[in-house]
């Protein structure tokens, strides 16, 4: 098993268990020690992971972070862990005091859930205030793990760290402006735009006004991105298919009939498919995702199956919602502001597709 696939099921573990882990000590033993494994080193082993370092702080005597992986002996990463259930925010000065007084490079600070790995690059032998990477392990991305992996005891090189450390820092603070400006645009941005737009004078009700129209362009740019990438997706995934399953598709958007009803299948069901299939692709392959129209709700399915309902899209009225279901498929109705917001049920519709697979599956 590859470490990508290691550090998924990790995180897959992490999400069933924690709500079983009641304590600190738990955590670090239900997670924080499975993860030092899962980074290749032996847990087990004093010389190479020590449990209750001794971090001298001035004249505290005693002082202890909770691990040390040591490299020749030496420490070369502190470890500092919460309760899964803890907000880490409070928590980094306690590991900045002890980042100087040893010769780590890098201190962790993680509840087993959330983990933020900091190092010195603003100043020499003194902790930076804000992390340089930082991830969610239950909901890790491809990118984050191939970052991840260069702490992995067979890849750990301090120079090369280092040098992608920086890189990191400056791209989660430029992602985090990004990010700001794209939900409430400043009016320097604004003015940026404007002034290759507009040809008068820049008052502050124009400024006003084009900063809500700069808001609204964003938005619309992105929504489009994502629909064009979508598109662009299963147009490849259907020029690979063979020739039987292109025919049930067809078949599938076609207009049909029902009860004497016509029923007509609209663009906005057609993406809203698109979407949910791409957020299943990564748990289940394409061709098992069908659909069937039907007058009052649009049903995305698993194996063309309506004992398989994965979800049901209400589209037909001025309001959309999305129908899931639970392991009793007792069907629950959400509103969805845009149809950009079934994103946000990932994790529900992997866990539905899940169910239905551990149901055929056979008993051990």
């Amino acid at each position: 098993m590859d470490f990508k696939d290691e550090i998924k099921l990790f995180g897959d573990k992490v999400e069933k268990l924690k709500n079983q882990i009641q304590t600190e000590e738990a955590t670090k033993n239900a997670f924080i020690m499975p993860f030092i494994k899962v980074l290749g080193y032996d847990v087990f082993d004093p010389f190479e992971v020590m449990p209750e370092f001794i971090a001298d702080i001035g004249i505290k005597k005693g002082e202890k972070v909770d691990y040390a992986i040591l490299k020749e002996g030496k420490p070369s990463i502190l470890i500092e862990c919460k309760h899964w259930g803890e907000s880490l925010d409070p928590h980094n000065s306690q590991l900045f005091r002890y980042f100087h007084t040893t010769s780590a490079k890098f201190g962790l600070l993680s509840n087993g859930i959330i983990y933020r790995f900091y190092t010195d690059l603003a100043e020499q032998n003194k902790m930076d205030d804000k992390p340089f990477f930082e991830f969610n392990v239950t909901d890790i991305k491809d990118n984050q793990i191939e970052e991840l992996k260069k702490f992995h005891k067979s890849y750990f090189n301090l120079e090369s760290i280092q040098t992608t450390a920086s890189e990191l820092k400056y791209m989660n603070e430029l992602k985090t402006l990004i990010n700001a400006e794209f939900q409430n645009p400043s009016e320097g941005l604004v003015k940026l735009f404007a002034k290759q737009i507009y040809r008068g004078m820049l008052t502050s009700k124009v400024v006003e006004q084009l900063g809500t129209l700069t808001k609204k362009s964003i938005q619309q740019y992105i929504n489009d991105l994502i629909t064009e990438r979508l598109k662009s997706a299963l147009k490849k995934e259907n020029d690979a298919e063979p020739p039987e399953v292109e025919k049930e598709a067809t078949t599938a958007v076609a207009v049909i009939e029902e009860k004497g009803a016509v029923i007509e299948t609209t663009e906005e069901e057609k993406e809203g498919y698109m979407i949910v299939k791409t957020i299943l692709r990564q748990r289940v392959k394409p061709a098992r995702i069908a659909y069937r129209d039907a007058l009052s709700y649009f049903a995305i399915l698993l194996d063309d199956n309506n004992r398989k309902t994965i979800c049901r899209l209400y589209f037909n009225s001025s309001r959309k919602y999305i129908g899931t279901f639970d392991e009793q498929k007792k069907e629950t109705k959400t509103e969805l502001m845009t149809i950009d917001d079934l994103f946000k049920f990932e994790e529900v519709l992997h866990k539905t597709v899940e169910w239905y697979d551990a149901e055929k599956a056979p008993a051990n």
